[in-house]
């Protein structure tokens, strides 16, 4: 596929982007090739992840796939927070759901994009990376897929923990997880509570058919 006008432009635009005084692993990751998609979440093309990250390139409606992976404890069904590294480039030391980032155009498996797989092999491939957690720990046909969503970024006691965590000016959030916990986690989070297995745990897959994972939801 050829590039569009777009991509070019935004190319050209970050040869001035010097990211040499940053973390040299995470400067190499910039270098991953994020899938590009329309309005729609329709795969178009694909381009690095530093070009995907510009604020200017944003605006001129330049979109990736990412995901957001979200990890409870079947005991008490708490979620498993991250704080990202001071090193990374992107909203660097803010907290944020288990586990953020992008499928890539780099391997054939992510970009499957019958039942969501891409994004389930991406999901898996990084709960290892960020976090440690092994492949036989997350399989993938486990993962809840849950919805999409089209976002721009600049009651009990578990949730008012979180709920105290996001009113502290102390602590700053990714602006997605703020996104998410504000219109969707916090209802999804109850009927994970309500749809408990025989032993009274959280089952991710319990939460099927929750949400309508066909259309994309646009978020501000």
């Amino acid at each position: 596929m050829s590039e569009s006008r777009a991509v070019i432009a935004a190319k050209a635009a970050l040869a001035s982007i010097d990211l040499s005084t940053y973390d040299p692993e995470q400067s190499r990751l910039m270098d991953e090739r994020c899938i590009l998609v329309d309005e729609q979440d329709n795969a178009i093309g694909a381009v690095d992840k530093k070009t995907c990250h510009l604020m200017e390139n944003i605006n001129k409606g330049l979109l990736h796939r990412a995901f957001s992976a979200f990890v409870f404890r079947p005991s008490d069904g708490k979620l498993l927070l991250q704080q990202r590294a001071t090193e990374k480039i992107t909203f660097p030391d803010m907290w944020t759901n288990t586990c953020c980032s992008h499928p890539l155009d780099d391997f054939e498996a992510e970009k499957v994009e019958k039942d969501q797989l891409g994004v389930r092999v991406a999901a898996s491939r990084k709960l290892e990376h960020e976090l440690g957690i092994p492949p036989s720990q997350t399989p993938v046909d486990q993962f809840q897929y849950l919805t999409r969503i089209h976002y721009l970024a600049p009651s009990d006691g578990i949730k008012e923990e979180l709920q105290a965590m996001f009113e502290d000016p102390s602590n700053s959030f990714t602006p997605w997880f703020k996104l998410i916990a504000r219109d969707f986690l916090f209802g999804w989070w109850d009927e994970l509570y309500k749809r408990t297995d025989s032993q009274g745990k959280v089952v991710a897959q319990n939460l099927a058919g929750i949400a309508d994972g066909s259309k994309v939801i646009a978020m501000t």
